[in-house]
């Protein structure tokens, strides 16, 4: 079985029918992002335990931010750069606060994905920062 995702599936696609690579390697990244949120903004524990909404409010501005750039990367990964220091806070103060809600092991999970995420997303904005500027400007 593929590990790759059916095109069908995919963000929308540059007018040459692809996502630049490190772009839609972010998109999965902000998918995982997105599931941590929709965990927490759904969780019980959001009712006694509000500053658990940091989180999912800066997963939503992060992700909307950048999936209107998906087809530009260097706007894209402009907006990341904007977006990523609010969601390293946020992330932070969750990994601050999520044990204070719940010891569940779903929170303690929630805690490990969002940081991973985080840091795989700085990691591809390194990347891009990195590379030298290709001609179709698709990095």
């Amino acid at each position: 079985m593929s590990d790759e995702v059916p095109a069908s599936s995919q963000q929308e696609a540059s007018p040459t029918g692809e996502l630049s690579p490190l772009v839609e390697r972010c998109q999965n990244i902000m998918a995982n992002a997105w599931m941590v949120r929709t965990f927490i903004k759904h969780s019980d524990e959001t009712e006694d335990f509000p500053e658990l909404m940091g989180i999912v409010r800066g997963v939503f501005d992060t992700s909307l931010a950048l999936e209107s750039r998906i087809n530009d990367p260097a706007a894209y990964f402009k907006m990341l750069s904007k977006k990523l220091g609010k969601l390293e806070v946020a992330a932070r103060q969750f990994a601050i606060d999520a044990p204070i809600a719940s010891t569940h092991t779903n929170f303690k999970q929630a805690v490990i994905s969002i940081r991973f995420c985080c840091q795989e997303l700085r990691a591809a904005l390194e990347t891009y920062q990195q590379a030298p500027p290709s001609s179709s400007g698709s990095r």
